[in-house]
């Protein structure tokens, strides 16, 4: 079976588009990540970013990247790209990975986490009458683009609102954040936020 080309497919739906616009809400984990997200989307979206991410354990930590968000929004797009502060409710991720605290980095709990933060972006695209929506999520080599738009996908049937296929991976996407990062000397964490992430010691950078 062959896999499925999500950037590919993001690329079709562009092109039927026809040179219009469309309105986008794109869920961020951080600034890093948005930064060679963003780059793909503006010319052909009029993109809203959505800061939404419970599984940040540390309120210090979570403030620090939304920080770097508004920052870099702010130095690069200036009005153009607006931005949309989710609530920030810790409890909420702990309430969902009852039971799953063990599972190894990558599975189950990584699942269900995306499943949140997907539900959440869906919600607010149907309330702020978006006409897409999507993660920044893909962009990360550590995280399952198969998982997140057969997520995407399914919720955004649920909420009556579009999910754009994509990831950002693709066409050197990572390697593009870390040098947008570098340019603007964006602070990159080292771990997705989550407690468990944290001490499971991956070492590496999101």
């Amino acid at each position: 079976m062959n896999k499925k080309n999500y950037d590919e497919e993001m690329k079709k739906v562009v092109k039927g588009f026809n040179g219009e616009k469309k309105t986008l809400l794109l869920h961020s984990c951080c600034a890093p990540c948005s930064s060679a997200c963003l780059e793909k989307l503006v010319d052909d979206f009029d993109v809203t970013v959505f800061y939404f991410n419970p599984n940040i354990n540390e309120s210090e930590e979570y403030y620090l990247r939304l920080n770097e968000q508004k920052k870099f929004l702010s130095q690069v797009y200036g009005d153009k790209v607006k931005l949309i502060e989710g609530r920030y409710k810790s409890a909420e991720f702990f309430e969902m990975a009852k039971g799953l605290e063990k599972i190894p980095e990558g599975g189950e709990r990584c699942y269900k986490c995306y499943e949140q933060r997907l539900e959440e972006t869906a919600k607010v695209a149907k309330e702020n009458s978006f006409e897409f929506f999507c993660s920044t999520l893909s962009v990360s080599p550590h995280k399952n683009s198969d998982w997140i738009n057969e997520i995407g996908e399914r919720i955004g049937e649920k909420y009556g609102v579009t999910f754009l296929p994509s990831d950002f991976k693709k066409r050197g996407g990572y390697q593009r954040s870390v040098e947008l990062s570098a340019q603007y000397e964006l602070y990159r964490q080292n771990y997705c936020g989550c407690i468990y992430s944290k001490y499971q010691g991956l070492g590496e950078e999101d």
